[in-house]
């Protein structure tokens, strides 16, 4: 069964917005946004609406899981609005919704899991004093689990090819930054015809990655990325996510 993740935006509650263009750093040959550039546009608008609210926390929020369910592409040019709130909680972590919609009918939906983590970035830390008061009316009392749903491994025999992080893919904690990861489904994407509409994808992260070698596990529409060493660091899922696993 499809999760039912992407829900509406409330009714009542913090829904912070923010606006953008897409520009020439954004797009593919064709003219079309690029996965990478829309998450980057998510974290950022994430990261503002913390700021916004003035809520005091030592911590960091690290993306767990993040779903994408392009509608239609934003195109070179085409200012977007981005509109971003809490659609569930738990204990250490919460969802947030956002919807970005641009001015010529470009239209994405995404989801996504945050984790709490303590200010090294190691354990995962209860909500800051004042979160409810902020963001629980958006939430309206959806509580949500953090449990990963793809295949931990993938099967025998799947086709490997190597694949590079770059040092410009770090960001301020040293690793890679989640957004890089979606340069994985755009390479994929730039050796066929323009994606389909409507794309859906979706992300899970289970391990930090450092700059330099990594392998991509390609078996269907699944995508699985190790490191040096064989650790897994992420897997993607093209189309609807699937059921968790445990």
């Amino acid at each position: 069964m499809e999760p039912t993740d992407l829900v509406p935006a409330p009714s009542a509650g913090r829904v912070f917005t923010e606006r953008t263009r897409t520009g020439l750093g954004d797009v593919a040959p064709s003219g079309r946004v690029r996965l990478d550039a829309i998450a980057r546009w998510l974290q950022d608008a994430a990261y503002a609406d913390i700021m916004d609210t003035g809520l005091p926390d030592d911590a960091v929020w690290v993306v767990r899981r993040l779903r994408l369910r392009v509608e239609r592409f934003p195109r070179f040019g085409e200012a977007v609005e981005v509109a971003t709130w809490c659609s569930g909680t738990g204990s250490l972590w919460a969802e947030r919704r956002t919807t970005v919609r641009g001015e010529a009918g470009g239209r994405v939906e995404a989801v996504a899991l945050w984790v709490h983590l303590d200010p090294e970035g190691l354990r995962p830390r209860p909500m800051p004093e004042g979160f409810e008061a902020i963001y629980g009316p958006a939430a309206d009392g959806r509580r949500v689990r953090a449990r990963l749903r793809h295949p931990p491994a993938p099967p025998d025999g799947a086709a490997a090819v190597a694949w590079r992080f770059r040092a410009a893919d770090l960001d301020l904690a040293a690793h890679v930054n989640n957004a890089a990861y979606w340069e994985v489904v755009e390479e994929d994407l730039a050796t066929g015809p323009e994606p389909s509409e409507p794309l859906d994808a979706e992300i899970e992260h289970r391990a930090p990655a450092d700059a330099g070698d990594a392998t991509i596990v390609r078996d269907g529409d699944m995508r699985w990325i190790t490191g040096r060493d064989g650790e897994l660091l992420a897997s993607i899922a093209l189309g609807s996510p699937p059921a968790a696993t445990g």
